[in-house]
């Protein structure tokens, strides 16, 4: 018997425009067509539990990187009826400034990650500025801290957090990105977070920039796929077309936040 399918909603909280098409792809052609960037945490329920995907990043950092900050990310749970001081487990897929902000504003909350992705925002590498530049040490510093007060949860490789629900270790744009697999009412749905910035990225094989592997990232693709029902069922991190292909919440969250486990509105692939 399959087990109860989870509610999955993406909230966005800021967005990047006026992007240069070698910001999205590696090895652009500089005349195609650059997509602006969106950027979302995602929220996922059912009667048994709450999940937070990712924490995003402050109004300050957006000010910091050039960002257009929308809302709150963490605040903006209140507009699907979730109070943040009341959610328990927080999933992180990487540690990058987009992913792992806020955290002040989750008090409750114990915070899911890879092993390899804290080595690594910890580790030798970030003496390489290419390599540190995603990252907010400061972010990074609170991690730290929640491992000492035992809100950290650590998973090397994939895991199942409940049922229909589980985390997958993919790598590729940083050391420890983990995608999540979800049970939904219409089939196993995969966020993929940055292991897919965009559809084009695993629809026609191209490498986003920030890269720290780029064979775990071309690989990563073909995991996506595997674990998703169809490519239809894959949600990537970073596509304004999420909120264009999907209804949105509720009444008067057009534009927002939008229903995942609902049908998209046209075929993706």
């Amino acid at each position: 018997m399959p087990p109860e399918p989870f509610e999955v909603f993406a909230i966005r909280y800021a967005r990047a425009d006026n992007r240069h098409p070698g910001e999205n792809f590696l090895l652009a052609d500089p005349h195609e067509f650059a997509s602006a960037l969106d950027y979302f945490v995602w929220l996922l329920r059912r009667r048994d539990g709450c999940y937070l995907v990712d924490t995003g990043f402050s109004k300050e950092a957006a000010a910091q990187r050039g960002r257009e900050w929308l809302r709150c990310p963490v605040d903006s749970l209140h507009l699907l009826g979730e109070d943040p001081i009341r959610i328990r487990d927080v999933i992180l897929t990487h540690l990058h400034y987009d992913h792992a902000g806020n955290f002040d504003r989750l008090p409750a909350a114990r915070f899911h990650l890879q092993d390899r992705e804290m080595a690594y925002a910890t580790g030798r590498l970030m003496r390489h500025p290419a390599q540190r530049a995603p990252f907010d040490p400061e972010n990074v510093v609170a991690m730290v801290r929640h491992v000492y007060s035992e809100k950290a949860v650590f998973h090397d490789g994939d895991a199942e957090l409940a049922s229909g629900l589980s985390l997958h270790c993919i790598g590729g744009h940083s050391a420890g990105l983990q995608a999540v697999r979800i049970w939904t009412r219409r089939g196993w749905l995969v966020l993929a977070s940055d292991a897919s910035h965009l559809y084009a990225h695993f629809e026609k094989r191209r490498i986003f920039p920030i890269v720290y592997n780029i064979s775990e990232m071309l690989e990563g693709y073909d995991r996506l796929l595997q674990l998703a029902d169809s490519p239809d069922h894959i949600i990537p991190g970073h596509d304004p077309l999420v909120m264009e292909f999907y209804p949105a919440a509720k009444s008067g969250l057009e534009g927002i936040a939008v229903r995942l486990d609902a049908d998209p509105r046209r075929p993706i692939a």
